[in-house]
């Protein structure tokens, strides 16, 4: 904690944080110095020690599909000049009507603008770190834990005993989805390419499916749930290899037009769930302590362990959105400010 103090005093009021000021390929991010966020009333500022990357994040960079934008995140340029979502480290501050946090805890969750040296975070997005994560680990956790978790059991309602295909399951979202289905009582199939394939075994995948060398449709198998994180793939396909009253659940979606993406997709399957037992749902993850706080337990008790793929520390976030958008990284991507990190040693 004296360090943390030390460092400070020495940078003041000031930061350094990956900003940009217009929409547009990770070209459009530099490291600058900017200003500490202020914090409100029902804010908790944040020493930043690690920070996760996610598909969300190049979005919100990009302006891609221009939904992004109508959806209130900036029309011509992006609203929150410093991109990053997930989250972990300590508290510095908190605001007046703060009563779950205190400084010097230790945290993770959800905060605006976490490719800082500090980021401002809801009182309601934040938890407790459990404490047999790394903050690396728990950096990374909070958006696709929450997703998995609300995909599997909000949306799609999985029962223990039941059969899960997880369609990208070596990726953010999906690696999550794989050991929380696990931990779920589910019967998990994960699909993955062939480099990814020991990976999503180790996730807990009973089977797992070389999309490269093996169709998922030509088994003949039928599964009670089906989670596609960004997959391309048809309805059609997909509703051939789901149980007569299984339930579909698309989460994001890559490819389609600028306009909606992979949201055409979605609202596709819920036209066809109309006329049909099977239930073709598409979800936007709440992101709340409700959902972040029994992600938390299941970390704690070891079900889920956050698969961490690249490290990269701040300057070099740019180079990490590149890897991403060409769709090189795989498990989760983590930011990490070295300096913040000594200090938990």
């Amino acid at each position: 904690m004296q360090k943390t103090q030390e460092r400070h005093n020495m940078t003041g009021t000031n930061m350094q944080a990956i900003v940009q000021d217009r929409y547009g390929s990770a070209d459009v991010l530099e490291l600058s110095t900017i200003e500490r966020p202020e914090i409100k009333p029902d804010e908790v500022l944040v020493e930043v020690v690690a920070a996760g990357l996610d598909r969300g994040v190049e979005h919100l960079m990009t302006g891609l599909p221009y939904m992004v934008r109508i959806a209130g995140y900036g029309l011509t340029k992006p609203k929150t000049r410093v991109p990053g979502l997930d989250v972990a480290g300590r508290v510095v501050a908190v605001g007046s009507e703060v009563t779950s946090f205190a400084p010097g805890d230790e945290v993770f969750g959800i905060a605006s603008g976490s490719f800082a040296q500090f980021a401002a975070a809801e009182e309601t997005k934040l938890a407790h770190k459990p404490a047999n994560l790394t903050f690396e680990q728990a950096g990374v956790a909070a958006i696709s834990g929450i997703t998995a978790l609300q995909a599997l059991t909000t949306v799609g309602k999985l029962q223990s005993g039941q059969k899960v295909l997880v369609i990208g399951a070596s990726g953010g979202v999906g690696s999550y989805t794989v050991q929380l289905a696990k931990a779920l009582g589910g019967a998990v199939t994960g699909v993955a390419g062939s480099r990814n394939l020991e990976l999503v075994r180790s996730l807990g995948a009973e089977q797992v499916i070389d999309y490269t060398a093996e169709d998922f449709t030509d088994g003949g198998e039928r599964y009670d749930l089906i989670i596609d994180t960004g997959g391309r793939n048809s309805i059609r396909r997909l509703r051939s290899v789901l149980a007569p009253t299984g339930g579909l659940v698309i989460v994001g979606g890559e490819g389609g037009g600028r306009w909606t993406g992979g949201i055409g997709r979605q609202l596709r399957a819920m036209v066809r769930s109309l006329f049909t037992r099977q239930r073709l749902t598409s979800m936007i993850s709440k992101e709340d302590r409700a959902f972040i706080e029994p992600l938390a337990d299941h970390m704690g008790r070891g079900e889920v362990i956050p698969a961490i793929g690249r490290r990269f520390d701040l300057a070099e976030v740019p180079d990490a959105l590149r890897l991403l958008a060409a769709g090189s990284l795989s498990g989760k991507t983590v930011i990490v400010d070295d300096e913040a990190g000594a200090d938990a040693s």
